[in-house]
């Protein structure tokens, strides 16, 4: 019985993760697209850790928490390079600008 609930989490898994796949192709703005992503990103951590639960073995739990950092980490990179077109500017530099009233857009 239990391999039929995650054969169905897995399919449904499966869809939603072809849904989001076409909201990355048609979203109309880089935010939709970059949302879409991370979702995608999510739901393959979810999708990991059915199939380490369907085959038995508890080391998926770890390769799908190291997918949620890179996910993480690259949903924040992206961001941030569509944002400043660099990833080069810190922080404080970002926080001075503002202080002294420059533009940083």
């Amino acid at each position: 019985m239990m391999v039929w609930v995650n054969l169905a989490a897995a399919l449904c898994m499966a869809g939603a993760m072809a849904l989001m796949l076409a909201r990355l192709f048609i979203g109309p703005t880089l935010y939709d697209r970059v949302l879409a992503a991370n979702s995608f990103g999510t739901k393959t951590v979810l999708l990991l850790l059915i199939f380490s639960l369907m085959v038995g073995r508890s080391d998926g739990v770890d390769i799908a928490l190291l997918y949620a950092l890179i996910n993480f980490i690259a949903t924040i990179a992206i961001l941030k390079f569509f944002r400043y077109r660099s990833l080069e500017i810190a922080l404080a530099q970002m926080s001075l600008r503002r202080a002294i009233g420059g533009d940083d857009e």
